[in-house]
């Protein structure tokens, strides 16, 4: 059986090479096709994954099931002339998450639901897979913390039945994000050596129980909190030396480290990241940021262009505050402070609630009709004052001056520090 692409990048890292991959946790069209763009570009696998509360067997929030997902991606691809051999799917936080918190759903059935997820995924062509047993379920108790033991007997049998299914490479391990961003600095601990070791070792032995040696070789990578989170207006940053005695728990071991939450870190950041270990960046609010700030400013242009001509302009900022207000659950427990700090951050927060919101029909209307408004493109002057790295490559580079091209380029702004991090 060939290699992994994922497996290539580790074993390439393993021998010294600083290569890695970025993993893009998005289900936007326009942030799939910026991702496959600069990773033709650079001649790199995109690697796209979906979350357990986003895709699966039920619909989740974007109404997908695993295998409608992964059509719908490759088709994507297709579209954008993408080499489909270069492309990965994986399920993030596969396990039984999003019923662990229904009222009255058992253990069984809350692992009965993860067993169902698990399988569609691979079935449907995901290949790389992160177990996430790390939640308490009904039968817990939920004033002491899961042992390691418990976490991975369960991890153990979601793998048992992927197996079923096809031959993955397996993320084990959960870094456990404070919902919405971390808000206090002194909150963000780094995983300890120790209790990393511990992680590897009792998944190991219960993997092996289970008689799941071979998948136990596919094993390539352990989620840890190395440091790096952000909260509704800041960012916590990498800081190598913190992370040291972490990093040093996996030299010698075929393992790596996932790092979730790397948004919004600086590239040289990033960049250290790898170096260390954390070869598989995951990056996702950062890339819907990016794009919601191409609508923003293509708004400011579109006003300035359009108003009093006769133009039904789209009004997005306001039709998007309007649709966040309707329904606020995506954002209000994430957001705090007054009035005014929770609407500066419904639309600017780095936590970036608004992602929820552009699949919303009234806000999707809003965005076609600003693209339509501006599919010729926006004058210099106007491009220069909002969004002036897409004027320089408009004026330098030939690059179409279209709104949908200035979208998907600012997207990949974003995705140019990933590239820069995990090249080498």
């Amino acid at each position: 059986m060939s290699m992994h692409l994922v497996q290539e990048i580790i074993t390439k890292h393993k021998a010294g090479d600083h290569t890695g991959i970025f993993s893009n946790c998005s289900a936007n069209e326009y942030v799939l096709r910026a991702v496959m763009r600069r990773a033709k570009q650079h001649n790199l696998p995109a690697l796209i994954e979906a979350t357990a509360n986003q895709v699966n067997q039920f619909g989740g929030y974007t109404g997908q099931t695993p295998q409608m997902f992964a059509t719908w991606v490759f088709e994507l691809a297709k579209k954008e002339n993408f080499d489909t051999s270069m492309l990965i799917l994986g399920g993030d936080h596969l396990g039984p998450l999003t019923w662990s918190t229904i009222p009255g759903i058992s253990e069984n059935e809350a692992m009965a639901n993860a067993e169902k997820l698990i399988y569609d995924y691979v079935r449907a062509g995901f290949t790389k897979i992160h177990i996430d047993t790390s939640m308490h379920l009904s039968s817990d108790d939920k004033t002491k913390p899961l042992s390691d033991e418990i976490i991975a007997k369960r991890g153990a049998r979601l793998c048992q039945v992927a197996e079923s299914a096809g031959s993955p490479v397996y993320i084990i391990g959960s870094e456990v994000p404070i919902p919405g961003g971390a808000t206090e600095s002194e909150s963000l601990e780094v995983t300890s050596a120790d209790d990393c070791k511990a992680t590897i070792a009792a998944f190991k032995d219960a993997f092996y129980e289970r008689g799941l040696h071979e998948a136990w070789e596919r094993v390539v990578g352990v989620v840890v909190q190395p440091g790096v989170e952000f909260g509704e207006d800041d960012v916590f940053v990498y800081d190598r030396q913190k992370a040291g005695s972490l990093c040093q728990a996996i030299k010698g071991s075929t393992l790596v480290f996932e790092g979730h939450s790397t948004d919004y870190q600086p590239r040289w950041a990033l960049h250290e990241m790898v170096e260390d270990g954390i070869v598989i960046l995951k990056v996702g609010p950062a890339l819907t940021f990016a794009l919601r700030e191409a609508l923003f400013a293509l708004e400011n242009i579109e006003k300035i262009m359009m108003r009093g001509r006769g133009v039904i302009l789209s009004n997005f900022a306001d039709t998007l505050e309007t649709a966040m207000l309707e329904v606020p659950g995506n954002w209000n427990k994430h957001y705090h402070g007054d009035g005014f700090k929770q609407r500066v951050n419904r639309a600017y927060g780095f936590s970036d609630r608004v992602r929820y919101y552009l699949p919303e029909p009234s806000v999707k209307q809003s965005i076609e009709r600003l693209v339509s408004n501006l599919k010729d493109g926006a004058p210099l002057p106007l491009l220069s004052q909002f969004m002036p790295i897409q004027y320089q490559r408009v004026r330098d580079e030939n690059m179409q001056n279209t709104a949908d091209e200035l979208i998907l380029d600012r997207i990949g702004n974003c995705i140019d520090d990933y590239v820069f991090a995990v090249k080498g």
